[in-house]
């Protein structure tokens, strides 16, 4: 992977929350990193170490106090909401640790979201995607139904297979198995590592499960706010 791109880079940065009150509270410090194109990497730390808010930084949901993250070399510092919400739909996959699907919309709907909010109407070829996706988690014979009528586990696969279906260069995943059995566990994150592997994306993993972690190339380990040595 030595000549494989910076797909995201992290530049000194920092978080403050409430910043100029009594209640300031500073999360993260001066945190420097990168993902590379075609990286697995998982994150970890104990709860309150900042994972979830530096996995928001990453995915543009949020900005530094200071410091400056690029994504395919831009930087994004200066970018207005708008700018910020134009890259994440052009670079960036995010599986959320809850999965915020359109109960209104059927499963398939839910897994194109991306696609119809950049395009519109999607084309033939990302129809079939999407369904292979779907067929992935195993949820092919669900398409039609209303995603309100799924259980807690079957949402969650099915916000896996909307986050890949635009083919991301950075996926982030917050706990993406956390609410699925150890099978169903195993066969998501082989999704992640066959859908990896086959667009040399930038993947990043928030897990607490070593077993999960393990499979990865490196782990970024995170202790009060800092990066720390594995």
């Amino acid at each position: 992977m030595c000549n494989a791109e910076v797909v995201l880079r992290l530049e000194n940065i920092n978080k403050v929350f409430d910043v100029g009150t009594p209640r300031a509270n500073q999360v993260l410090y001066d945190v420097n990193e990168q993902l590379m194109a075609g990286e697995l990497a998982a994150m970890m730390g104990p709860s309150g170490s900042g994972k979830s808010t530096l996995l928001n930084l990453m995915g543009l949901l949020d900005t530094p106090s200071s410091g400056e993250l690029h994504i395919k070399g831009q930087a994004t510092a200066t970018l207005d909401d708008r700018g910020r919400t134009a890259l994440r739909a052009q670079y960036i996959g995010f599986v959320f640790q809850f999965h915020h699907l359109i109960g209104a919309f059927n499963v398939l709907d839910n897994v194109l979201m991306p696609i119809m909010l950049r395009q519109g109407k999607p084309t033939a070829s990302q129809l079939d995607y999407a369904r292979y996706l779907l067929a992935r988690v195993g949820l092919e014979h669900l398409q039609q139904r209303s995603a309100k009528a799924l259980s807690g586990g079957q949402q969650q696969r099915v916000a896996i297979a909307r986050a890949l279906v635009s083919r991301p260069a950075l996926l982030l995943a917050d706990e993406p198995t956390g609410n699925l059995d150890s099978q169903t566990a195993d066969e998501v994150f082989q999704l992640f590592e066959q859908f990896n592997a086959e667009t040399g994306s930038a993947t990043l993993i928030v897990t607490h499960d070593p077993r999960l972690s393990a499979r990865c190339e490196r782990v970024i380990n995170l202790l009060d706010g800092r990066v720390v040595a594995a």
